[in-house]
């Protein structure tokens, strides 16, 4: 980790369970989207994974992680949760849901746990990349080490390619 930069919860909760991460520093630059965070930290999109909040009629909560340059499937989503439907939830309502804010979110350290879907690409990879639960800072871990600080399954989430 580069000197001055801080240690976000997410590392905080990481290195407290032991759990081996890299930590990756962007908010010097002017990465806005995913794709431009993967091509500021000179990472594959494919690699580099948003997280997503949703809702379904039945009230419960779900969480997502697609690769940054792809869409999540609404229906495919809802399948893998057992839902006949799902939704993402407004922007207003996920900081007092999760604690984190839009372009920061992290499936590690939300208020509650969530059930947790990663899209199945993610076993493609030694490791993925994901939000630090703050805006510049990324984390880099593998599926392993994730399961350690998260109960998630994989599934196929994603749109196919038109």
């Amino acid at each position: 980790m580069k000197k001055g930069i801080e240690k976000t919860n997410v590392m905080r909760s990481l290195d407290q369970k032991k759990i081996n991460y890299n930590s990756h520093f962007y908010a010097d630059t002017d990465a806005i989207s995913g794709v431009e965070v993967a091509e500021v930290l000179g990472q594959n999109p494919e690699q580099v994974f948003k997280t997503l909040v949703t809702q379904a009629p039945s009230k419960n909560y779900y969480v997502f992680l697609v690769p940054v340059h792809k869409e999540l499937d609404l229906k495919k989503a809802a399948k893998a949760v057992g839902e006949k439907s799902i939704a993402m939830i407004k922007a207003k309502e996920l900081l007092p849901l999760t604690g984190y804010i839009h372009g920061g979110c992290s499936p590690i350290g939300m208020k509650k746990q969530f059930k947790t879907i990663i899209n199945e690409s993610a076993q493609g990879f030694e490791t993925i990349f994901f939000s630090a639960g703050k805006i510049g800072y990324q984390v880099e871990l593998s599926l392993q080490e994730l399961q350690k600080a998260l109960r998630f399954e994989l599934c196929d989430i994603i749109c196919d390619e038109a």
